[in-house]
């Protein structure tokens, strides 16, 4: 298996990177519901380069951790979040993130950016973007998809961007040992 250095993953992790406006967000709400189809159980993180607000003023649960409370639970009877406000506003390191993250139900985790971790990787890349191939200075990229064949290392899986029963299948064998 390709290199992993996330000693907090308790079971398969797997990212996607690229540029922004690739395709990372569009193809994972694709390429999920394939996984789920093969009775996956998937569990996903994102990282935002934004200061998201997952509550919105006025509501009690925002007005309780502007109050100073952290963290926050809000749940019902569809979810469950927890807000938590960072003391130190500093970039979030993704080991550390999947101690708060339960994997106990899930039998792999699929990464949205953290393109500088290593862990193993699947790079999008769209030629017409004009974007330099990201495989080429991180060693944990074990597969590109691309909207164009590509000329590239025999150590690397070149995968169709368009094809996402080809990525589900790559994923399924390479992480979940499934044919």
């Amino acid at each position: 298996m390709a290199l992993m250095t996330l000693k907090n993953a308790t079971i398969p992790i797997l990212g996607f990177a690229a540029f922004s406006g690739t395709g990372k967000t569009t193809l994972l709400t694709q390429l999920i519901p394939i996984l789920k189809q093969e009775g996956l159980r998937i569990g996903l993180i994102k990282h935002s380069h934004h200061n998201f607000q997952i509550d919105q003023p006025g509501k009690d649960s925002f007005r309780l951790r502007e109050a100073g409370a952290s963290p926050v639970m809000l749940v019902s009877t569809h979810r469950r979040a927890i807000i938590t406000e960072f003391q130190a506003v500093t970039e979030p390191v993704l080991d550390e993130q999947l101690l708060a993250f339960d994997q106990s139900g899930l039998d792999l985790i699929l990464v949205e950016g953290f393109k500088a971790t290593q862990f193993p990787k699947i790079e999008l890349h769209r030629p017409s973007l004009n974007n330099p191939l990201l495989y080429l200075n991180d060693p944990s990229i074990i597969a590109v998809a691309s909207d164009t064949p590509l000329e590239m290392p025999s150590t690397l899986v070149q995968l169709d961007l368009n094809h996402l029963e080809m990525i589900a299948k790559f994923i399924t064998r390479r992480f979940m040992g499934l044919t």
